[in-house]
C-alpha cells in the first residue's frame, strides 16, 4: 500500500516521470509552527544532480505545502504537499528496444504481473522518485520530534563496495563493540555529514576512496551498492508495541521499503552472531545523569531510578521496547539495476535472444542519496510509536490508581504519576 503509519499516517503519491509527486500528512498535531523552509533542506538533501557521482537529472525538488496550515501554524488537518517533476524525460524509455524487453533486477515485470499493467517511462511507483513523499512528511515528523523530547536522527554512508569505514575485524566483528565507532553516533551531525558531500561518509580516508571506486564503476557503465548506518538519539524508553510492531521489526519493514534496499541489521547486527553472550548481554547500571522522569513514576514513593546499560549491544532496544540508549542500525542496498551496458535478457514474449541496452539517468551508486531517506523513515517510526505510547499514557491516566494494598500488585505496578 501506499500509506506508512497509524497515527503519524503518510500517503505518497506519483511516478518517475508524472506531473508531480508528493504527500499527504494526517496526525500532525495543532500549534505546531511549519513552512516550507521546515521541510525543504531534506528535500535538497536527497535531490538528483548534486554532483558528478550522482545521475545528472535535475531537479530541484521544490517543495509546496497546499493544506493543514494558516499563517505558518498546523491546524491538526491532514497537509498536502507538491512537488512538480521539472526535468521528466518519459521518452528516454519510450523506444521500442525498452517496450520490449524487461530491464534486468527492475520491477517491469513483477509491476506487470500484479497489475496487468506498468508505468511506460521509468520505474513508476518503485522509482526512488516516490521518496520525495517521504522525506517530505518526515521533515514534519523530525520537527515535533526534535520540539517534544529533543530526539536527533543522523545517517551516514558506511561503506561502497567493500570499502567500509569501519571494517570488521576479529577483535570487532561488530562496530558495537569499536570505541571509534561508539563515539562517532555519540557526536555525529547532519552538518557534519554534509561535509563529506558526494559521499557522505565521515571520514576523510574513507570518503576518498569510496568515491573513487563509484567514479570508476560510473566510468565503465557500471554500478556498486553499499550501507547506511543511522543513529537515533534521545528516545524516551517505553516505545514499541509487541509483539509484532516491535520497534526493530517497524524500522526493518520501514527501512526495506526503501527502493534498492537489501538488507537490515541493528545493534551488533550479524557480527554480534560471532561473540559470546558472556561479552554481547547489556549489563543495567544506573544512569549517571538521573533527568526527571516524564511520567512522575515512583515505588513506595520514591521517585524510581532511571537505569541505562553499560555497553549498547542491543541498539537501544529490548523486547522490541526502547531502553532509552541510543538506536543505531545499518540498512544495505544493492548496485543500481539500470547501468549503460549491454545486457542479455528475455523479452516480454519469451524470447531469450535479446539485448537490452537501457537508456535513462541514473546513479551508478544510490547510498549517499539514500542518507536522507533512511532518516525519512526512522523519524516516521519514531514518531508514529511515540503517539501510540503518549495514547495509552493518557489513557491510562485518566483511571482512578490501583489499590496496592496487596503485596503481589505492589510488587506489579508503578505508583503512577
Amino acid at each position: 500500500m501506499s500509506t506508512f503509519g497509524d497515527f503519524f499516517k503518510v500517503t505518497t503519491y506519483g511516478e518517475s516521470h508524472c506531473r508531480s509527486v508528493g504527500c499527504i500528512v494526517d496526525g500532525v498535531p495543532p500549534g505546531m509552527e511549519l513552512t516550507e523552509e521546515d521541510i525543504q533542506p531534506q528535500m535538497t538533501r536527497r535531490r538528483p544532480g548534486q554532483s558528478a557521482l550522482t545521475t545528472p537529472r535535475n531537479e530541484m525538488d521544490t517543495v509546496e505545502i497546499q493544506s493543514g496550515t494558516e499563517f505558518g501554524i498546523t491546524l491538526g488537518t491532514p497537509i498536502a504537499m507538491v512537488v512538480r517533476n521539472k526535468d521528466q524525460r518519459p521518452k528516454d524509455y519510450g523506444n521500442s528496444t525498452m517496450d520490449m524487453y524487461p530491464r534486468p533486477s527492475h520491477a517491469d515485470w513483477t509491476y506487470l504481473e500484479k497489475y496487468g499493467v506498468k508505468a511506460s517511462s521509468g520505474g513508476g511507483r518503485s522509482s526512488a522518485r516516490e521518496t520525495i513523499g517521504r522525506v517530505a512528511a518526515s521533515a514534519i515528523a523530525e520537527k515535533y520530534l526534535k520540539l517534544s523530547h529533543g530526539i536527533e536522527i543522523v545517517a551516514w554512508t558506511s561503506s561502497v563496495g567493500g570499502i567500509h569505514m569501519f571494517p570488521p575485524t576479529a577483535t570487532h566483528p561488530t562496530p558495537s563493540t569499536n570505541p571509534a565507532f561508539l563515539s562517532l553516533i555519540d557526536t555525529i551531525t547532519r552538518e557534519k555529514v554534509d561535509e563529506f558531500v558526494p559521499v557522505r561518509c565521515p571520514d576523510q580516508a574513507a570518503s576518498d576512496r569510496m568515491a573513487e571506486e563509484i567514479a570508476a564503476f560510473r566510468d565503465k557503465s557500471d554500478s556498486i551498492g553499499g550501507t547506511v548506518t543511522c543513529v537515533i538519539r534521545n528516545v524516551p524508553s517505553g516505545l514499541g508495541e509487541p509483539c509484532f510492531d516491535k520497534i526493530e521489526a517497524m524500522l526493518a519493514h520501514a527501512m526495506l521499503s526503501i527502493p534498492a534496499s537489501k538488507g537490515f541489521e541493528i545493534g551488533s547486527g550479524f557480527g554480534g552472531c560471532e561473540v559470546p553472550g558472556s561479552i554481547h548481554n547489556d549489563p543495567f547500571i544506573l544512569a549517571p545523569e538521573v533527568p526527571p522522569l516524564e511520567t512522575g513514576a515512583t515505588r513506595n514513593g520514591i521517585p524510581r531510578p532511571r537505569l541505562t546499560t553499560k555497553t549498547n549491544n542491543s541498539g537501544g532496544i529490548q523486547g522490541g521496547i526502547t531502553n532509552g540508549a541510543h538506536i543505531y542500525f545499518k540498512v544495505g542496498f544493492k548496485p543500481p539495476a539500470t547501468i549503460g551496458q549491454a545486457q542479455n535478457t528475455a523479452t516480454y514474449d519469451g524470447d531469450a535472444s535479446g539485448t537490452l541496452e537501457a537508456k535513462g539517468r541514473h546513479d551508478p551508486c544510490v547510498v549517499p542519496r539514500a542518507v536522507p531517506i533512511v532518516e525519512a523513515m526512522a523519524a516516521l517510526v519514531v514518531v508514529d510509536a511515540l503517539m501510540a505510547q503518549q495514547s495509552r499514557q493518557v489513557s491510562r491516566s485518566m483511571l482512578p490508581p490501583l489499590k496496592t494494598n496487596k503485596p503481589e500488585i505492589k510488587a506489579m505496578v508503578e505508583d503512577g504519576p
